[in-house]
């Protein structure tokens, strides 16, 4: 039997029930899941999934990331609502192409662990696997392990095994409609142009789910402790000095209360720290003074910023603990007059850290 798998949360308590159910069936994972967005996610999920499988004993086969096509099918059906067309499309494409692979590998029957979320509507994936199957000649097991407390067994057991549980479905659509629901930002989409790893990114969670599998390798005990945070993004951000825009670099916090921020510069410094709104201008010898680094330019400070734990040293250095202060690293700090463009968003999130025990 291939089992389409979505995540290791509803993979792994599936499997296993399904191994009680059928113990002479062959299992061949395939996890096919194009319509995960962005591909860091899709990674993290891949990932865990592989975890889980190595746990059970399970082949996994990865399918490919066919966003695109994916993408191409789901036009007009953006603004479906949750268990509407769209998903119902999306079960179509990722079971079809899972049957596909099924008969590919000369698998007999296939399934899905789609069944296993509670979020889904039974009878669409239900009517998916009818629709998969009869095209490849296929037979389906479709049994909801949900019912009758299985649902709880699975979170419980997922939390037990310290698995990823993912915050949201999958999809940029369905994303960017709970991330409005919560008034949120979409972080998941956000990244620097640097690539430096941000609190809360899918990045961090790529490096805290390494950790645990180097744990886990070494029998080292640990647990996961979820930790809420006051998290920061950056929109957009740029400087204009003498009628253009100059190289700017924006510390982590920096929160301002209006889009526009304009003032005059007296003479040149090092560092100008009484300005409109808490901003305090910096001079990148200054910032490589306090950084112990030796940057070049602002544009090389933008391409390979520092660790976002280092920015923020620095910002308690100068503008104390806690502080929100527009902190602005420019080539040089010149007279004149200054114009500041930026959105930026502070909301409250959460974390899971490694605590290892001893």
């Amino acid at each position: 039997m291939l089992v389409h798998i979505c995540c290791s949360v509803d993979s792994h308590y599936f499997l296993q029930r399904l191994r009680a159910d059928r113990p002479h069936e062959r299992l061949v994972g395939y996890f096919y899941d194009p319509n995960i967005h962005p591909y860091s996610e899709f990674l993290m999920r891949f990932r865990d999934v592989k975890r889980s499988c190595e746990k059970l004993g399970v082949e996994l086969i990865c399918g490919e990331y066919e966003y695109e096509a994916w993408l191409e099918g789901a036009k007009g059906l953006e603004n479906e609502p949750e268990k509407g067309k769209r998903c119902a499309y999306c079960f179509d494409f990722r079971v079809g192409n899972s049957a596909q692979k099924a008969r590919e590998l000369g698998e007999k029957s296939i399934t899905t662990t789609l069944l296993m979320s509670p979020k889904k509507d039974f009878s669409q994936l239900e009517s998916a696997l009818n629709k998969a199957a009869g095209k490849y000649g296929l037979e389906t097991f479709a049994v909801d392990y949900r019912a009758g407390g299985g649902t709880n067994v699975q979170f419980e057991l997922a939390k037990k095994d310290k698995l990823y549980h993912q915050n949201y479905c999958g999809c940029i659509f369905g994303l960017s409609k709970q991330r409005e629901a919560q008034k949120l930002p979409l972080s998941e989409l956000m990244s620097e142009v640097g690539g430096r790893v941000m609190p809360g990114g899918i990045e961090e969670r790529l490096e805290l789910y390494e950790k645990v599998r180097e744990c886990e390798e070494k029998g080292a005990p640990f647990h996961l402790s979820r930790k809420y945070f006051l998290n920061y993004r950056l929109l957009r951000a740029y400087v204009k000095f003498g009628g253009g825009v100059v190289p700017s670099h924006f510390l982590f916090y920096s929160h301002f209360k209006r889009e526009n921020v304009k003032f005059s510069v007296s003479e040149a410094a090092q560092i100008c720290d009484e300005l409109r709104d808490g901003v305090t201008l910096l001079n990148l010898a200054k910032f490589n003074e306090l950084s112990g680094e030796n940057f070049a330019s602002v544009n090389e400070l933008c391409r390979e910023p520092i660790e976002v734990s280092r920015e923020l040293e620095i910002r308690r250095e100068l503008c104390g603990e806690f502080s929100q202060n527009p902190i602005i690293v420019l080539d040089e700090i010149r007279a004149g007059r200054y114009e500041i463009y930026a959105k930026d968003e502070l909301y409250n999130d959460s974390r899971e850290v490694l605590v290892a025990q001893i």
